[in-house]
């Protein structure tokens, strides 16, 4: 799935089965459903499930947990605005499952 099939996918009532954690939580996220999207990435999500909490936790405002979550996934601290990250993240995923 190409980035933008999984943007198309926003619109619908709920995330194309199939997914994996980390792209669930990042279809979440885009629909306002934080906290469904943290308990997906919360534990056992590996380091994609890492990055996409990382992302969480900035969108909360909270950097220094951000921050953490970023060195388990081993990613720099991100700068960008969220609505980039969040389709530097969704592509990078996607990219992988090819």
């Amino acid at each position: 799935m190409t980035l933008d099939e999984f943007r198309a996918t926003l619109r619908a009532e709920a995330p194309p089965s199939g997914l994996s954690r980390p792209l669930e939580a990042l279809w979440r996220i885009a629909n306002d459903e934080w906290d469904a999207a943290h308990r997906l990435v919360q534990s056992g999500a590996g380091i994609e499930g890492a990055w996409v909490h990382a992302h969480l936790h900035r969108i909360e405002g909270d950097r220094s947990n951000a921050a953490y979550w970023y060195r388990r996934a081993g990613k720099p601290l991100a700068e960008a605005a969220l609505d980039k990250e969040w389709a530097d993240i969704a592509g990078a995923l996607l990219s992988a499952q090819e």
